[in-house]
This record gives structure tokens, C-alpha cells and sequence, in this order.
């Protein structure tokens, strides 16, 4: 094909090379899929019938993964780039970076001197990585998104121009905007293409956009095929059928579509978002982020793709097949307790008061973006421990490495054993995931964020430990000399908890499930598949078998305090009881 004229946006359908153009589009996130089986997944969605690949760009982030770009064009497929810097996706923060709450004033999504300038500096380095990849150059992206969802926020809409003015500096192709229900009132941004989200059809936001944008092509940036899910609800999931109707509607109308997710993917490590929407307190996501998309999050098809399948496909393609396993349970054969592992972290901080986990002076000053932070301080009494609400998100509490109770948004307020003066008072706070959407961006910060008191009085002089637990931490846990061998059945936390997979033959997916465990994270040859936690409704966390290799696997579990001692595999995954998306 000649690269004369790239995607135009000049009348009621989207024209390429000047020939008439539908978006047939899908969502899949390389970030949240491992890099071993990003063809797979890109080569599932083309045999869907999909012609388009969307992404994000999360975290201000250096784009370094310029071969997932490479491989879409290798693939035929073409790429719409959805930079941000704020994408929102359930992703904690909403793609920002942590660093910049440290600043105290900080005002996120905004023209804040602070935020503008990490921005423009965001800005200048990925439009240099992404100009070659761009459809005039040869590339595959044809069109890049300005900001996402500025129109259900709307905070400083200055901000929208100067970002759209910013990527025209560099990005030649056709620029656009999507909005869900923010679209009436402040969506778009002049020179960008204005596309809406959502999950059922409604003819009146159809109409809307026509009547704001005449004789422009339509689309929906966002179909969303179904929904996340929040620890202690039910799995989300949106009727094949219901789905399918919806989007056969869609192309009836003329409309381009991308699906959200076409295949969602795992939030490994730390990186789950929180919804703060309509709730008293935020609620972080699992660990899945399976959407109940049309491919799984292990990347098998459901009954979605196959119905989606016969609506795109034009040709009939061989569908991949991926195959699981499930491994023997596996005995934990030693354990490290949280105090013994402090030695493999930065140097503890002493201060006398509590410093949020952001502005913690570690990572080069950069502070602490996820995990937990344990901070510690000597009590002379017991009594009522109360955290006025200063606990972000939950913190386990130890008298003399002895549990004594939980503070979270739920408890606030816990009871110390009377004893001896000059006992230790732990706290072991963990960062559950950042709010990734709404207008509390700004009040993110975790860890302690103010004062705790014992009777009434402020706890003061902390000594204050990062257990961000990055991967070379977890490496350095080998080296220890405290690893003992668990006297308790079953072994008891907080701590390090190690087993031996022995895989015989070439790896291949599984799923690790945990039955008698409590809460925690699972380290697979120290790569972080994410938290688990009995309360569901996620109750497996998925093991892509790219992270395995034949011959002897180390699984190293933090748990915070009960175990079974045993660790299990399954082929099935179990994302707990459903409920409709409403």
C-alpha cells in the first residue's frame, strides 16, 4: 500500500488512502500480558476479523516496548496509540506516576506549574520514540488519542489544549478524544476527532454526536465487553449474547467500534487501581483483569470470540491453541519472618512523625510507589490505638512482633494489651491500589498520611522500613541465614514463604490456588504475579507459562498471617461467584 494519505476523518466515514475505512478495533494492554505471548494474543485478535490494535502507554514510563508496535505492523494490523498521560484502565493512579504526590500542592490533570512540566517532559520523550512508528512514516499507528476521558472531569479544560497543541508538535496523524459520560458537557478538544464509550447502545448520545460533530465519522473508542472486579464483591460478567446484539447494532449504524477489553490481561504486582466513584471509602481491583473479555486472561477463547468471530470474519483462520497444566501441590519448605527479611531493605527512615509511603527519602528520592511500609515506634502503655483515619489502605498491628488487630477504613480503632514499658509497636501498612478515576487523584498518597494516637496522645519517633518488594529484594531474600524450617503446622505470617515447583518438560500455563491461605502476594523465579486474598472473589492467580522453566522453580509467597503450608495448581481459573455488569 502507497503512504500518501493516512486515516482521515473528513466526512461521515473514515477514509485511508482516500478509500472508505472501518475501524474494527480491540484492547489488549502489553503491559498486562508477558511479552512471550504478546503474538499470540495480537494473532487471536486478527483472526477475530479485527483490523486495529489499541494501546496504552502507562506511567510515565519510558517507551521502550517499541516491538509490540513493531509486531502489530509485522501482523497487519494497525495501531491506534493511547498515550495519555492519564488513562485511567483500572490502573493504579490512572497511569500517573506516584512521585508526583510528593508534592504537597500537587493538583493532578490540571495546569498546575508542577504537572504541566512532567508532562511537557513526558511528552518530548515518547513523541520522539513514537514518530517513526506513525502511518506517514511506514509505521502502523494511524491515529493517537489526546488525554482519555477529560469530559467526566474537567478540571482545568486548558489542559486538553495544551496537550492536543503539545503531540501536534510532533504526531501528524489523526488526533482524537473519548468520553463516556462526561461527553455533553466537556468533552473534545478542537483538532481531535471527539469518540464515546459505552456498553449499551443509547440513540440519544448517538444523535448528540452528530449534532456536535456533523458529517464525521463515528466510533466508539470504548465497547466494553464487560467489567472489572473489586476484592469482596462478585466477578462481573456482561451476557455473550447481550454483548454481540449491541455491537451488531453498532456496525449497523455505520460506526467504527474498538472493543475494551478484546482480552484484559493480569495486573501483575502492584499495579491494580481502586474505585472511589459513589462509595464512602475506596475499593481496589483483583489482581485479574479477565473483563469477561472475549479472550480469557490466560488468553483462551470464550463463547464472546467465537460469536464476535462470525460478526468480523471474513475468512476463516486456524485458531491458536494454548494448553495449562495443573501441577502437583507443592509443600512449603521454609520460612523467613517479615522482621528477619528487614536487612535486604534501604536503610529505615527515623522521623517524628509519620511520612506517607510518597515522600519516604528512598528510590533516589523518588519515595515509594507500592507494596507496604512497616513503621515502628516503642509504646510505654496500652490502651485505645486509633488512626483518625490516617491509615492508607489497611495496617496490621503488632505488639512486640505479636498481631493485635487490623486499622483500615472500616476499623479505626484497636485495643493494646496493658504491659511492660519499652515494647515495639509495629505497623504494617499496605498500599492497595490507587484510585484510577474521578476527582480524588490529588488525595492518593498511602502509607501513615498523618497522626496515630494511643490514648488520645500522637505515637511519635518512627523508624520507618520500604518493602516495595522488587524483584531484588525478593533475589537478595535467598542469602539470608534466618530461613528456618516451619516448626508450626501450618506456618504462620507475616513472612516469606518458599516451595520448589518441578516442572517436567516445557512449562505451560497454570493457575495457583491458595485454600487456607489468607492475604498476600506470590513471587514465580521472583517475578510478582500479584496480591490474593480469601475474601475473594478472585480465588486463582494466573501463572503464564513463559515464567516457568524446566527443572526447578522457586515460589516464594508473602503472606500476612495464616497458611496451609501447601501451595496448589489448577487448569481452571476461579474468578469467584458472577454477577451481571448492570
Amino acid at each position: 500500500m502507497s503512504r500518501v494519505e493516512g486515516l482521515r476523518a473528513n466526512s461521515s466515514q473514515f477514509t485511508l488512502e482516500g478509500k472508505p475505512f472501518r475501524i474494527l478495533g480491540g484492547s489488549i494492554h502489553y503491559f498486562r500480558v508477558p511479552r512471550a505471548y504478546w503474538k499470540d494474543r495480537l494473532l487471536k485478535l486478527k483472526a477475530c476479523g479485527l483490523n486495529t490494535l489499541t494501546t496504552y502507554a502507562p506511567n510515565f514510563v519510558k517507551f521502550k516496548d517499541h516491538s509490540y508496535l513493531s509486531l502489530a505492523a509485522s501482523l497487519g494490523l494497525w495501531v491506534i496509540l493511547r498515550p495519555g498521560p492519564y488513562i485511567c484502565a483500572e490502573w493504579d493512579l490512572g497511569g500517573l506516576p506516584s512521585w508526583l504526590l510528593r508534592d504537597e500542592n500537587m493538583k493532578l490533570r490540571t495546569t498546575y506549574p508542577g504537572f504541566k512540566a512532567s508532562v511537557e517532559i513526558f511528552f518530548d520523550q515518547l513523541i520522539k520514540k513514537i514518530v517513526p512508528y506513525q502511518y506517514s512514516k511506514g509505521g502502523p499507528i494511524i491515529a493517537v488519542q489526546v488525554e482519555n476521558e477529560y469530559g467526566s472531569y474537567a478540571a482545568d479544560n486548558e489542559q486538553m489544549y495544551g496537550f492536543s497543541a503539545k503531540l501536534s508538535l510532533g504526531i501528524t496523524e489523526l488526533l482524537m478524544t473519548s468520553d463516556g459520560d462526561g461527553l455533553r458537557k466537556h468533552g473534545g478538544v478542537n483538532g481531535a476527532l471527539k469518540t464515546f464509550n459505552f456498553q449499551r447502545l443509547n440513540m440519544d448520545r448517538v444523535k448528540y454526536l452528530d449534532e456536535v460533530q456533523p458529517q464525521k465519522p463515528k466510533m466508539v473508542m470504548e465497547y466494553w465487553t464487560g467489567w472489572f472486579d473489586l476484592w469482596g464483591n462478585l466477578h462481573h460478567v456482561f451476557p455473550a449474547e447481550d454483548m454481540t446484539s449491541v455491537v451488531e447494532e453498532i456496525l449497523k449504524q455505520d460506526m467504527s467500534i474498538n472493543l475494551y477489553m478484546f482480552h484484559g490481561g493480569t495486573n501483575f504486582g502492584f499495579m491494580n487501581g481502586a474505585l472511589a466513584v459513589d462509595l464512602p471509602v475506596p475499593l481496589p481491583m483483583v489482581t485479574s483483569y479477565d473483563y469477561d473479555a472475549p479472550l480469557s486472561e490466560a488468553g483462551n477463547y470464550t463463547p464472546k470470540y467465537h460469536l464476535l468471530r462470525t460478526v468480523f470474519s471474513q475468512y476463516h483462520s486456524e485458531l491458536l491453541l494454548l494448553f495449562s497444566k495443573e501441577y502437583q501441590p507443592v509443600v512449603v519448605h521454609q520460612r523467613l519472618s517479615l522482621w528477619d527479611s528487614l536487612i535486604f531493605t534501604d536503610e529505615p527512615s527515623s522521623s517524628t512523625t509519620p511520612v506517607n509511603m510518597e515522600n519516604l527519602p528512598v528510590n533516589n528520592n523518588n519515595g515509594q510507589s507500592y507494596g507496604y511500609t512497616l513503621y515502628e515506634t516503642t509504646i510505654t502503655s496500652g490502651g485505645a490505638l486509633n488512626s483518625n483515619n490516617n491509615v492508607k489502605d489497611r495496617a496490621l498491628v503488632f505488639v512486640d512482633k505479636h498481631f493485635v488487630g487490623v486499622l483500615d477504613d472500616d476499623s479505626q480503632e484497636v485495643t493494646v494489651p496493658d504491659g511492660e514499658e519499652g515494647r515495639t509497636l509495629s505497623l504494617l501498612v499496605e498500599n492497595f491500589g490507587r484510585v484510577n478515576y474521578g476527582k480524588t487523584l490529588d488525595k492518593q498518597r498511602k502509607g501513615l498520611v498523618g497522626d496515630i494516637e494511643l490514648n488520645k496522645k500522637n505515637l511519635s519517633d518512627f523508624t520507618i522500613y520500604c518493602l516495595d518488594m522488587k524483584p531484588g529484594f525478593i533475589d537478595s531474600l535467598g542469602g539470608s541465614d534466618h530461613w528456618v524450617q516451619p516448626a508450626d503446622k501450618p506456618p504462620s505470617g507475616p513472612g516469606f514463604f518458599q516451595a520448589t515447583l518441578h516442572v517436567d518438560g516445557p512449562p505451560e500455563d497454570t493457575f495457583i490456588k491458595l485454600p487456607g491461605w489468607n492475604k498476600g502476594v506470590v513471587f514465580i523465579n521472583g517475578k510478582n504475579l500479584g496480591r490474593y486474598w480469601s475474601r475473594g472473589p478472585q480465588q486463582t492467580l494466573y501463572l503464564p507459562g513463559p515464567w516457568l522453566h524446566t527443572g526447578e522453580n522457586q515460589v516464594t509467597v508473602f503472606e500476612e498471617q495464616n497458611t496451609d503450608g501447601r501451595i496448589q495448581f489448577t487448569t481452571v481459573p476461579d474468578l469467584g461467584k458472577t454477577v451481571e455488569v448492570q
